[in-house]
């Protein structure tokens, strides 16, 4: 009952108080971006896989240089790099793309506030699994084939701003650890569970625990 009808009106109510709390923080953030480094406030990335596999557009305070995603994946300069990201699940420990400003909002996490608009769209609910590129899932499939039922488990619900496995490690997790994590909160959601999680995300955030 709670996932199928209640979840929804929570992230939706959430959403919007967040955004009302929040609102001096991401005004302080457009700034220090404008003043930091050319191109837009919000970052340019490629497409996450969504539930049932839907591909849609997240939404991220920019804390790269512009193009940096593609930059990553084509230009020879990083052909080293990429090969480290894809190696490290998908996460880098440092980054020459990353913006002084940018290093900052990721610590502690305020590059995720903008997805609260995903939140009032339904694409994303406050609470689940990470929302993976549909490359990440591919390659890291393969290097972890065991991972591929966990995987279609965590495609059943939508992916969420914060998890069970951002509180518990963040980047340094592994992908294999990552998948399972998300699909014990999908086999476990509940509203006390979402509660548990989302009193445990501002600590996080405040002490940029494993973030990267």
């Amino acid at each position: 009952m709670y996932k199928k009808y209640f979840k929804r009106i929570i992230d939706t109510l959430g959403a919007v108080i967040l955004l009302i709390i929040f609102f001096p923080i991401y005004t302080i953030t457009i700034a220090a971006i404008i003043f930091d480094s050319e191109g837009p406030v919000l970052a340019d990335v490629p497409e996450r896989t969504g539930m049932s596999g839907k591909k849609f557009k997240m939404y991220k305070f920019r804390s790269m240089v512009v193009n940096a995603h593609h930059m990553l994946r084509t230009d020879p300069r990083f052909k080293s790099l990429y090969s480290e990201y894809k190696r490290g699940s998908y996460k880098l420990k440092r980054d020459p793309r990353i913006t002084p400003v940018g290093k900052r909002i990721r610590k502690h996490s305020i590059d995720e506030i903008p997805q609260l608009i995903n939140v009032l769209k339904g694409e994303m609910s406050l609470v689940g699994p990470r929302a993976y590129y549909p490359d990440e899932l591919e390659n890291q499939q393969k290097k972890f084939p065991q991972t591929r039922i966990l995987v279609k488990k965590v495609l059943s619900v939508k992916p969420g701003i914060t998890g069970l496995w951002q509180v518990s490690g963040r980047s340094e997790v592994d992908f294999d650890k990552r998948i399972a994590m998300d699909a014990k909160y999908v086999d476990k959601v509940s509203l006390w569970l979402d509660l548990k999680i989302i009193l445990k995300t501002p600590m996080v955030m405040l002490s940029g625990q494993g973030a990267i």
